[in-house]
């Protein structure tokens, strides 16, 4: 990659014996203009945008100290290599307070001249790395800031995060939750012809279009999760508000959508006055989507309250998740979700009010367990298309076996006892400072409010780890996503996982996996 340079010199023959004589190309430059003085070349220099300045000392207007003076100012990213006929400390010193690059004396040669160039070149370089690496490192905070939001909107649809954790987490993630009223409203967007090939990128563009008019209303959050399948989440002061922007919304994407070959269809929850009651309203849109108005399904035309009769007994439900055994999965399905199977099958509405309930319990066990709910059990993300496509009992006792057996194959994987809420905080604080190289037994039990040796014991009696090894795991991997997903050097990444040398986090990384750093980056 070339870089840009610009002169400045009020003498012609030595402005024009440097333009021609010097081999810009073979420095690694392009030149870009010139100029007889600073005054001169201030508004050429705002349109070249060069990356080296190079200008006489000496010059009427404004001299060279003057313009790097102003470059410094207006341009700090450009290099500065001064010329003077002056051997004069004073020069050298308002240069050097100036924060030029590099200062040569006339006469000069081409040789002198390519040699600084040459010198700068290596600089440069080192700079654009580091710009894109930082660049690189800003967009991954974004993603991982997207993905933590994606997650967080997630818990609060299925009802899994309590109201004063979504307030706080919410504030982290820049989201300010706090209304009177919310309301949760999913878009579905398809092809108009059903038997035409679905197209991710039209997909893509779709949906992007229609998050653009949405993230421009801050009370409207929005979450992607299927193809073309958004929920977006409401909230506003009065039901007046809240009606009239989602109103106003629906508008703007009818009339965008209507303009391609694409259909939206559109389910609408009612509007709640509680951040607990924000899973209901997403209820009742999950239901709606899958059985809009027109539809000839008759239970579309059920009240509410003969619907409420079908509903799981969520306590059964609760207790069998707390304490069931998946020997007992038979006998609890023919207990209490078979006599409701029939009816379920018969109406995609139903099907969807009846196991919402299970979906929900399982959500919050996983969440009271301290897991993020869509990794543990990533089929609820797209729990209404599993019901849907659900047409007989034996398929429906099949997916429901399989989500209900993972929720306690992970309830019984973790910490029990009297320990476990302490185990979990302690794991949650280990995440969250790992980076810190000073992070220790002492500091983290002292967090636990027990002993140093007390808090040893029972840290190892739970996890089957002690405290050194845990540490080194989560650090290791963490060391691994960063080999993987960054160019950074592995120095740099031993900083930020918590080693201050990196020869022993290099050691150490290979004692954990059998390669250095090194190796294992060039196999990923």
């Amino acid at each position: 990659m070339s870089y840009k340079v610009f002169l400045v010199e009020d003498e012609v023959v030595t402005r024009e014996g440097i333009r021609d004589n010097v081999d810009w190309r073979a420095s690694g430059f392009e030149f870009c203009g010139e100029a007889s003085d600073g005054e001169m070349a201030l508004p050429l220099l705002r349109t070249a945008k060069p990356d080296v300045l190079i200008t006489d000392i000496k010059m009427p207007f404004i001299d060279g100290l003057q313009l790097s003076k102003i470059m410094r100012e207006r341009m700090p990213w450009v290099k500065v290599i001064i010329l003077s006929g002056h051997d004069e400390f004073e020069y050298a010193q308002q240069a050097i307070k100036l924060g030029v690059t590099d200062y040569l004396l006339k006469p000069i040669t081409v040789q002198n001249l390519q040699s600084a160039l040459q010198k700068l070149t290596a600089q440069l370089d080192d700079e654009r790395k580091e710009r894109e690496n930082l660049k690189r490192l800003q967009e991954q905070a974004e993603e991982n800031r997207a993905t933590l939001r994606e997650r967080f909107l997630f818990k609060l649809i299925v009802g899994a995060v309590s109201p004063a954790e979504a307030v706080e987490n919410g504030q982290l993630l820049e989201l300010n939750l706090i209304a009177r009223h919310y309301l949760v409203m999913i878009l579905k967007i398809e092809p108009d012809d059903r038997s035409g090939q679905p197209e991710h990128d039209g997909y893509q563009q779709i949906q992007n279009m229609v998050v653009g008019l949405i993230e421009k209303d801050p009370d409207i959050f929005v979450l992607k999760r299927d193809w073309g399948d958004l929920v977006l989440i409401f909230k506003g002061h009065t039901l007046e508000y809240l009606e009239e922007s989602r109103d106003s919304l629906l508008d703007e994407i009818r009339r965008e959508v209507g303009k391609t070959r694409y259909k939206l269809t559109i389910g609408m929850g009612t509007a709640k006055n509680r951040i607990a009651d924000i899973c209901q309203s997403f209820i009742e849109a999950l239901t709606r989507i899958q059985n809009p108005p027109g539809d000839e399904d008759s239970s579309l035309h059920q009240p509410l309250e003969r619907m409420e009769l079908l509903k799981v007994d969520k306590v059964a439900v609760e207790n069998y998740l707390h304490s069931g055994k998946r020997e007992g999965f038979d006998e609890f399905f023919n207990a209490y979700l078979l006599p409701l199977s029939e009816a379920a099958l018969k109406s995609n509405l139903i099907k969807n009010y009846i196991f919402v309930d299970v979906v929900l319990a399982i959500a919050k066990l996983v969440d009271d367990l301290g897991g993020e709910v869509d990794k543990v059990i990533p089929e609820l993300n797209s729990i209404e298309l599993i019901m849907s496509n659900i047409k007989t009992i034996e398929e429906l006792r099949a997916h429901v076996y399989k989500i209900i057996m993972t929720a306690l194959a992970y309830r019984d994987g973790q910490p029990k006892g009297q320990y476990k809420d302490l185990i979990r905080q302690a794991k949650e604080y280990i995440e969250r400072h790992y980076t810190d190289p000073d992070l220790s037994l002492n500091i983290v039990a002292a967090r636990a409010n027990l002993s140093a040796s007390h808090f040893s014991v029972v840290f190892s009696q739970e996890t089957a780890q002690n405290f050194k090894e845990y540490l080194t795991e989560v650090r290791i991997n963490k060391a691994k996503e960063l080999l993987r997903m960054t160019s950074l050097r592995s120095a740099d990444i031993a900083y930020q996982v918590g080693y201050n040398d990196p020869h022993y986090f290099s050691a150490v990384f290979k004692k954990h996996t059998g390669q250095s750093p090194i190796e294992f980056r060039s196999q990923v």
